[in-house]
């Protein structure tokens, strides 16, 4: 009787690890085209802000916001999760947006960096906001 209950415990253990046929995603950053963002912070403020993207293909989604932080230096991108399908449609016009807020818990100014993509040279590129800290 045991042997009997051990080999269906293994059955089900091993039906419950097949993966299912769904899709599959990867991931990719989308180069941020413009950011709304104010021009100066207050300290102990939130701000909302905005960033602009092209989603190229009706299989790209928003996924997260790549976010590193360095002392007051904050570098910034835009992750999709792609869908692996033969009918993704193009969509090259396809301008979307995505927000985060921002706690501001230091004084001085910030540096933002956007991710924007890459140079021929493979180096990244970004566009860059130094925003002051006031009191």
């Amino acid at each position: 009787m045991k042997k009997i209950i051990s080999l269906l415990v293994l059955l089900f253990l091993f039906n419950s690890c097949v993966p299912e046929d769904g899709p599959n995603y990867t991931f990719e950053l989308r180069p941020v085209l413009s950011v709304d963002i104010p021009t100066e912070f207050t300290l102990g403020e939130t701000y909302e802000i905005t960033m602009h993207y092209n989603r190229p293909t009706t299989c790209h989604f928003f996924n997260n916001i790549y976010y590193e932080k360095n002392l007051n230096v904050r570098t910034i991108a835009v992750e999709n999760a792609v869908k692996e399908s033969n009918n993704c449609m193009e969509t090259p016009n396809d301008a979307t947006t995505c927000s985060f807020n921002f706690l501001v818990t230091s004084n001085g100014s910030y540096l933002f960096k956007f991710w924007r993509g890459k140079d021929e040279q493979g180096n990244n590129l970004y566009l860059e906001y130094e925003i002051p800290v006031t009191n």
